[in-house]
């Protein structure tokens, strides 16, 4: 037998947990499953004392679980009217207590998936939650982190995304306008879920533009990926990058604003994770793309070192990202590339490409050509620099590049 989770009664007085009487009046029905009387109104109200005797009940028998003794407590359908009135009207509420309210609302929200239903089905929740962040300076930063901590777990609901993402398309540069304040001036676990924020908003062209058209925004993003340290950022700022960079002007932007030296102190990064890393490479490809960013990368001796460095030391994925990188600023850029291939050389590039080629990539597979073609650069142009690149001696065995 199952111990009810949020135990919550009807008019009539008797309790059900709250996700299974939810379901049942959901179907259509208007009674109550137990004395079967018609509802006059469908109001829950949560049963402290019956909530209570079940955390007793599961602090005394073993380890506790996170579905029993860690829940915040349920809230009354009066309870979350109240609080979709006081975030509609954010100027004129008590700071501390729309605090409390929205931490309590904010810990119900993050602990489970049926507590998110509960709030997104909750009619008028999520547009409350949203016009908050709608409204240039309608709220303080407290209130502001934990708006944003709550809408982080909405968006985690497929309905709540979707209502979402219409809401905030009718008001994204005001939207934006709170998020970039969040990311000044907030917490590190503020920052954190608004980079998460920006990067789940961004799954259609009108949100992608939007964002990368708001300089300042970026300027924001990038300027975490310089003053902070903490690779949880860093990774949310990377996929927000990652998620908005599928034009030419934005990658030319991002090239203006100095991403190939960010993403060059990352890949340098001894302490980077893997996953970081991953997507610095990933966001460096794809800014290799454009031809400001190959000029930028093939300038950057340390940028092209470092990718070398990367090469075979992580995913299969980020491996192909990183040749793909090397045989854009080495194979397609012109003049500029010299310095390119020098880098590629002093870092001992040749090997890694062997290694890529002979790593099971089949005739005709695009990386290997991309190989193959990064090793007839070389050994020419460095040949006639005076690297003397006309063959390569690896460790185990003399190999002749085609």
């Amino acid at each position: 037998m199952d111990v009810m989770r949020s135990p919550v009664s009807l008019c009539t007085g008797v309790t059900y947990d709250r996700s299974s009487i939810q379901h049942w009046l959901d179907s259509g029905h208007d009674t109550c499953p137990a004395t079967m009387q018609t509802l006059p109104y469908k109001d829950f109200v949560p049963n402290l004392t019956l909530r209570r005797l079940i955390n007793l009940w599961a602090q005394s028998h073993g380890p506790p679980s996170p579905s029993s003794s860690a829940a915040p407590l349920s809230f009354s359908d009066q309870q979350l009217k109240s609080l979709i009135q006081e975030l509609n009207h954010v100027n004129e509420i008590e700071n501390s207590k729309l605090v409390r309210d929205l931490s309590s609302v904010a810990d119900f929200a993050s602990f489970s998936d049926e507590n998110r239903r509960i709030l997104v089905n909750f009619e008028g929740f999520v547009s409350a939650i949203i016009g908050v962040l709608s409204r240039r300076g309608s709220a303080k930063m407290e209130a502001l982190e934990l708006v944003i901590r709550v809408m982080n777990s909405i968006l985690l609901d497929n309905r709540g995304r979707e209502e979402a993402h219409r809401l905030i398309s009718k008001r994204i540069q005001d939207f934006l306008t709170s998020i970039r304040r969040i990311l000044q001036n907030a917490s590190l676990k503020s920052k954190i879920e608004s980079a998460r924020v920006l990067r789940t908003i961004a799954n259609d062209d009108e949100s992608k533009r939007a964002i990368s058209e708001n300089r300042d925004l970026l300027t924001e993003l990038l300027n975490l990926l310089s003053s902070e340290s903490d690779q949880a950022l860093h990774e949310a700022v990377l996929s927000c990058l990652i998620a908005i960079s599928a034009t030419r002007s934005t990658k030319a932007q991002l090239v203006g604003l100095g991403i190939v030296k960010l993403l060059a102190a990352t890949l340098s990064d001894r302490n980077a994770t893997k996953s970081v890393a991953e997507k610095a490479m990933k966001l460096l490809s794809i800014v290799s793309s454009c031809a400001e960013g190959r000029s930028a990368i093939s300038q950057d001796p340390g940028c092209v070192a470092a990718t070398v460095e990367r090469v075979m030391k992580l995913s299969r994925a980020a491996t192909e990202e990183a040749v793909a990188v090397l045989w854009s600023v080495c194979w397609l850029v012109g003049e500029r590339k010299t310095k390119a291939k020098e880098a590629v050389v002093r870092s001992n590039g040749v090997a890694k490409i062997l290694m890529v080629m002979q790593s099971g990539y089949g005739e005709g597979h695009p990386v290997r050509r991309m190989c193959g073609d990064l090793l007839r650069v070389l050994r020419v142009g460095c040949s006639s620099d005076g690297f003397g690149l006309g063959s390569y001696e690896s460790k185990t065995t003399h190999i002749l590049p085609c």
